[in-house]
């Protein structure tokens, strides 16, 4: 792409030309036909993707973009562009904005570019080793080199030090190893060539895609190590799931030559010499190049992941067409612990397991039986003397298992029919109350001994092995115990789920209840066992009590609800409800403010009064679900009123201090609630209301928020009803409530204290605030007769009284520029009547020296006058 030139001449000075319609015109049609061009450009370079799947096609592609760009980007250093833009800027055209910001994107671009053709041209040569490599040691010896190339690009370069560059890098170098490997592994020709060969190159090609994956882990390692504040962490399933599945088919490969090598060792040539039916021994060599026919005439390439499944089943039979020594290795290394199919019990399933490791070679020699002169030979005998050996192993090791079961089958099934259905898991002691512990916990006592015999029971018959009389009548009451134990589970778990809903204070309060529905349950843990014909019965008879308590349960939850409800709304009660200021940034004096908080305390504590005398008719209607009475004092409820009394302590102990604790964050915050004055009361300068005053009605109003739980009556022993008024002598009445316990809360006590402290630290700082009018005390300390009756002996010039009179004027006017308000936290102290007395003393003592010198004036007057006269 060339940019169009301008058609007018450029030769002249820039402002000259800038103030000229026409070349301006031109030359905004100039440029944006450059800002398309350039535009253009970019698009088509940015929608640029790489030609092929490898690496090497990412670098052509940033060499493409470089040289476009570079050649664009060429053009507009030259020196007519250069001046057209400045030409435009000087004329303020609305055009050179969007040619700059596309000169821009492509300055970005073209360095980014640049930048990653740098850094890539170090990878090149060993990307081309990679795919164009001549061997295997090639490939081997680059991969390293490779990968500490691209750590040096992460490190280093400013592109391709993130995920979305460098990940899709890594898939391309990916790609090109497992086309490199798939090149050496070609299966057209591999399994045409000699054996050691094709050996060496699948090994080799499994070390390369092994070496891919090592080296890429170290190169990690390497980069955390570095201190860079980058590292490699990639999905790298992106990069080994192919290469992984290449070396599990490398080693596939492998195992097959292997193999076939090891039977054309078994069938040498010589057997034919030795056998008077040569020919089945050619059969059998032919059966051996049979095993690898499958894969010289696959339809699918096994490289690709893509036909896992399709390989998978190729090498399962493969591997069932060759087995004798293996099988033999197999079972000698699993006797103990034989591998069992799915659902399989392990006695069956270890019997089962050995018979169809026996099929296997059972096949096996049965096609060396074919040929007879094959048995009679040295090497015919050796598999038949395998054969032998392991099939006797085999029957013994069955038998032993199946004789072991049978005798342990008729001991144990009688004396596990015999276990109670339910066995306690808690430990606890039978008829133990349930003040001691919360609850029993019980399990269904079906054991899993029991369950594996039914299992194994039914496998036996399947093995065709003879069962005992009392495994097969277990077997086939089978699906009774199944439904029993699932029904007693359930029943179990609404037990345990009910349980666990109840605190301690109502597992006391139900504690008859309780006890009756374990009467029911220890029924099922001391007398049912598993031949016994109420099972059915017992279970009824659980779930119809669970039922029962479950419905009182709820009941109690519902009034328990409420209960806790009202108690929020009391704990939450806000005690220290602060005035709002007055038109706008006027506030409350301090009497005004704590009298305020006052009132509204009192209107609030009112309605958690009525909360809480709203409490006990709540409890009696739980006094009426469990004991029938609605008394209000009954012994069966004794712990349970204790306990809603105690919640009721904790929440008012609760609501003292969480008020406090706000009434505290109020004080320490910069925010004025209330205003003082600061005045001038002789001799000193001092607060209106005084410091003492204000810690009075800060502790007066502490002590009204704690007495706040005098309203709150205490209960009578064992009861939910309030205590009478106690006359203790005969002009006082004592009422019991929860001030005398509340008051004593350290954490209450604390707050308070803080409170306190922080108030005088305000007003400390206040006081020492005040201090610096002190400099104005001469007004008020110096006697101000005295002072001019001594200035007036002295008959001073008028030079001195103007003196005096311009000090008094300035304290005057000094006055009127000191700030009239001072906030401290909570506090804002109004200066402005002390700045009005300071201002009233100044004002007298210029009045008075007024007086004097007029005085004195007068006196010298009526002297010179008297002289004129003489």
């Amino acid at each position: 792409v060339e940019l169009e030139m301008p058609a007018v001449n450029l030769d002249g000075e820039v402002p000259v030309l800038a103030s000229d319609p026409s070349v301006v015109q031109s030359l905004e049609s100039c440029a944006t036909s450059w800002q398309k061009s350039i535009s253009t450009v970019l698009k088509e370079q940015l929608k640029k993707v790489p030609q092929g799947d490898g690496a090497l096609a990412e670098i052509d592609l940033w060499r493409e973009k470089n040289a476009a760009l570079s050649d664009l980007a060429e053009q507009t250093k030259l020196p007519q562009v250069q001046k057209v833009l400045e030409i435009l800027q000087e004329a303020a055209s609305e055009s050179v904005g969007d040619l700059q910001i596309v000169l821009s994107d492509l300055k970005k671009y073209h360095l980014e570019a640049q930048d990653n053709v740098k850094f890539l041209s170090a990878l090149e040569r060993h990307l081309k080793n990679l795919g164009y490599g001549s061997g295997a040691d090639v490939v081997l010896n680059t991969i390293p080199s490779l990968l500490n190339a691209l750590r040096m690009v992460w490190v280093m370069s400013r592109h391709y030090n993130k995920d979305e560059r460098m990940v899709p890098l890594m898939e391309r170098i990916a790609w090109e190893i497992s086309t490199t490997v798939c090149k050496f592994v070609d299966l057209h020709t591999l399994f045409e060539e000699d054996r050691a060969a094709a050996k060496k190159k699948i090994t080799e090609a499994k070390s390369i895609l092994e070496q891919w994956k090592k080296c890429y882990f170290t190169t990690c390692a390497q980069v955390e190590e570095s201190g860079s504040e980058r590292f490699w962490k990639f999905d790298v399933k992106r990069f080994f799931e192919k290469t992984d599945y290449m070396a599990t088919v490398c080693q596939d490969l492998y195992d097959i030559f292997q193999v076939t090598e090891e039977l054309y060792n078994i069938f040498i040539p010589e057997l034919t010499t030795v056998t008077e039916n040569p020919k089945r021994v050619e059969a059998l060599l032919r059966g051996v190049n049979g095993l690898t026919s499958p894969m010289k005439e696959l339809k699918f390439d096994p490289l690709s992941i893509k036909n896992a499944r399709n390989w998978k089943l190729v090498m399962r039979e493969f591997r069932e067409e060759v087995s004798v020594e293996n099988v033999k290795q197999i079972f000698v290394q699993n006797l103990k612990d034989p591998p069992l199919y799915k659902n399989h019990p392990p006695v069956a399933g270890a019997i089962f397991w050995s018979r169809s490791l026996f099929y296997r070679i059972k096949h096996t020699i049965i096609r060396f039986q074919e040929v007879e002169e094959l048995l009679a030979s040295e090497h015919g005998q050796k598999v038949k003397q395998i054969y032998l050996q392991v099939a006797k192993k085999m029957k013994e090791y069955e038998d032993q298992k199946y004789k072991e079961w049978r005798e342990r089958t008729e001991h144990i099934v009688p004396q596990l029919l015999k276990d109670n259905l339910l066995t306690v898991i808690t430990g606890c002691v039978t008829g133990e109350s349930v003040t001691t512990k919360k609850s029993l916990c019980f399990r269904v006592n079906f054991s899993p001994i029991l369950q594996e015999i039914i299992i194994e029971t039914k496998y036996m018959e399947q093995l065709g092995l003879p069962v005992p009389e009392i495994a097969r009548y277990v077997a086939l009451q089978e699906e009774k115990y199944l439904r029993y134990t699932s029904r007693l589970k359930n029943m179990l778990g609404c037990y345990h789920k009910l349980m666990e809903t109840l605190n301690e204070a109502e597992t006391k309060l139900l504690d008859d209840y309780i006890q009756e529905l374990w009467r029911i349950l220890k029924s099922g843990h001391k007398r049912l066992t598993w031949n016994s014909l109420g099972i059915g019965e017992f279970i009824f008879q659980c779930t119809q009590a669970i039922g029962k308590l479950e419905s009182l349960v709820h009941q109690i939850h519902n009034i328990s609800e409420d209960l806790s409800s009202k108690l929020v709304f009391i704990e939450s009660a806000n005690l220290f409800k602060l005035p709002l200021s007055k038109n706008g940034d006027e506030l409350p004096e301090a009497k005004e403010f704590f009298d305020y908080i006052k009132c509204q305390r009192a209107k609030d504590v009112a309605h958690i009064v009525r909360k809480y005398s709203a409490i006990p008719p709540l409890l009696i209607e739980v006094e009426g679900q469990v004991a029938n009475t609605n008394t209000g004092k009954s012994p069966k409820l004794t712990s349970y009123y204790a306990y809603w009394e105690n919640r009721i302590y904790q929440v008012l102990t609760q609501l003292i201090v969480k008020n406090l604790q706000a009434f505290n964050a109020a004080i320490l915050a910069n925010v004025p609630l209330l205003q003082i004055k600061a005045v001038f009361s002789a001799p000193e300068i001092t607060f209106q209301p005084s410091a003492s005053e204000i810690d009075k009605m800060i502790a007066q109003s502490i002590q009204d928020c704690v007495e706040v739980t005098k309203h709150f009556v205490r209960w009578m022993h064992g009861t939910c009803i309030e205590c009478p008024p106690q006359h203790v002598r005969r002009d006082e009445v004592v009422t019991f409530s929860f001030y005398s316990d509340v008051s004593q809360s350290p954490l209450m006590i604390e707050q308070a204290v803080l409170i306190t402290q922080n108030v005088h630290k305000v007003l400390a700082s206040l006081s020492k605030y005040l201090n610096q009018w002190n400099r104005y005390d001469l007004l008020w300390k110096s006697d101000q007769g005295t002072v001019l009756e001594r200035l007036a002996a002295e008959k001073p010039a008028c030079v001195t009284f103007d003196e005096q009179l311009q000090f008094y004027m300035k304290v005057a006017q000094e006055v009127t520029q000191q700030p009239l308000i001072k906030d401290e936290q909570f506090i804002r102290l109004q200066l402005a009547p002390l700045a009005f007395t300071v201002q009233e003393n100044a004002r007298g003592w210029m009045i008075s020296l007024g007086k004097l010198l007029n005085e004195s004036a007068r006196e010298e007057l009526v002297r010179l006058r008297d002289e004129i006269q003489v």
